[in-house]
């Protein structure tokens, strides 16, 4: 249970994207640093990461948020403003994300059973 300065809440969100046309580029470097402009982006925003997985072709972010972030505003966050910051600051290819995404919660399943599938696709990459 986490709390706010007038809430407790206990929402965990699964989030999924996808670069363009799948392309697998999330790997090495790319991987690294997107990394830590995920988490730079969560410290901001008073986001905890979870779980975090970049896979080659797509990533997997589990998080726990305020109840005022609207799912939509955390994807639009991740995806938006990771792209920028990384486009910004390396040379080579750009990251571009696909308009798509998925969102689910831990309502009906633990948060166990998430982190238990990221860790079997992180598995599954190696």
């Amino acid at each position: 249970m986490r709390s706010s300065r007038h809430s407790k809440y206990n929402i965990n969100y699964h989030l999924v994207w996808i670069p363009k046309y799948r392309h697998p580029v999330l790997t090495g470097d790319v991987a690294t640093h997107l990394t830590d402009i995920l988490h730079t982006i969560a410290e901001k925003n008073g986001i905890e990461i979870l779980n975090l997985e970049i896979m080659p072709d797509h990533v997997h972010l589990f998080v726990s948020s305020p109840p005022q972030n609207a799912p939509s505003l955390l994807v639009n966050w991740f995806k938006g403003i990771s792209a920028r910051m990384y486009n910004y600051w390396h040379e080579g290819p750009k990251i571009r994300w696909t308009n798509s995404y998925y969102v689910g919660t831990a309502g009906t399943i633990t948060s166990e059973t998430i982190k238990r599938y990221i860790e079997e696709q992180k598995e599954k990459k190696t």
